[in-house]
């Protein structure tokens, strides 16, 4: 067993390294006009070492960002907060969804709503707030564009989700969805991920929604990971959008943890809270007791025992 994990080990790393190869030569013959816009930045964080599959448990902070066109994405607020950790030895993975109004502690700018963070300090600000939070510093922050995530679920062929109610918004899906399994394309899943005024919970129905987004989509990249290339043409494509301060070596690592997430093997949790207002701004205030919880129980494995 031991001589066929090490196989399996030279052999990653060889495809990793024959990768980097691949999108360093991308990179130097793409003419510059064929570059496409930034619609993704993954930022690793100073004390991330990288990932190494079989090694390690990483923690990945997902943001979706509200910015407008022609506005930066990275400072702008975020509207989807989900701190998402992969153990990549036992293939458990969980997600620690975190209403976006939750007023919090943030590095150099005091209490404020939490998606502001993104707006202040960038990345690096958010993954500052989420660590007082959660008590779980990100090893890289991954902020995306809306449209752009609709176009990625459309390309893997939508995603199938479970839904435990009906609801729908008047502006973003008025005739709703049903409850039940239902297959939504690229458009939906934005919707289903960010509609909040028509879930009884609010916020955290809506972070409950996107964890079950999440969900949806790695079970598509599971079912065809196997495929011939299907890692490599994602991650190079992915790359022709991104803004990255990691190397093509480790997209390429990450991307092969996701698939190996085990889907029994998912966990997942929203942070509790309370309505309430600061001045005139609607705000939550978090069960921080709760939320530390959640951090101390799966900082080490990537598995949450009870939410």
């Amino acid at each position: 067993m031991t001589g066929f994990v090490t196989r399996a080990r030279v052999v990653r790393g060889v495809r990793a390294a024959a990768l980097a190869a691949v999108l360093a030569v991308t990179a130097l013959v793409v003419p510059q006009g064929a570059v496409q816009p930034t619609e993704m930045s993954l930022v690793k964080i100073r004390h991330a070492q990288g990932v190494s599959v079989g090694d390690d448990v990483v923690w990945i902070l997902a943001v979706g960002s509200d910015a407008r066109p022609g506005e930066d994405m990275t400072r702008s607020r975020g509207d989807a907060l989900q701190m998402v950790g992969i153990n990549t030895r036992t293939g458990s993975a969980t997600a620690i969804g975190v209403p976006r109004d939750s007023w919090v502690s943030i590095p150099g700018h005091g209490r404020e709503k939490i998606n502001s963070a993104l707006y202040f300090s960038g990345p690096r600000g958010m993954a500052g707030a989420m660590r007082n939070l959660v008590g779980i510093e990100p090893d890289y922050v991954m902020v995306t564009r809306f449209p752009f995530f609709e176009d990625m679920v459309d390309d893997i062929g939508g995603i199938t989700v479970t839904n435990p109610r009906r609801f729908y918004d008047p502006y973003l899906k008025k005739e709703g969805f049903r409850k039940g399994r239902i297959h939504l394309g690229g458009y939906d899943a934005m919707a289903f991920s960010r509609i909040r005024k028509g879930l009884v919970g609010g916020d955290f129905d809506r972070s409950a929604n996107q964890q079950r987004t999440l969900r949806g989509i790695h079970a598509r990249i599971r079912a065809q990971a196997d495929r011939p290339g299907f890692i490599e043409r994602g991650v190079m494509t992915v790359m022709e959008h991104m803004a990255t301060n990691a190397d093509p070596g480790e997209l390429y690592e990450l991307a092969q943890a996701v698939a190996q997430v085990d889907p029994r093997r998912i966990t997942t949790c929203v942070v509790r809270g309370r309505v309430g207002f600061v001045g005139a701004a609607s705000v939550v205030f978090p069960d921080v007791a709760q939320a530390r919880r959640l951090g101390r129980d799966a900082r080490s494995d990537a598995a949450l025992r009870r939410c």
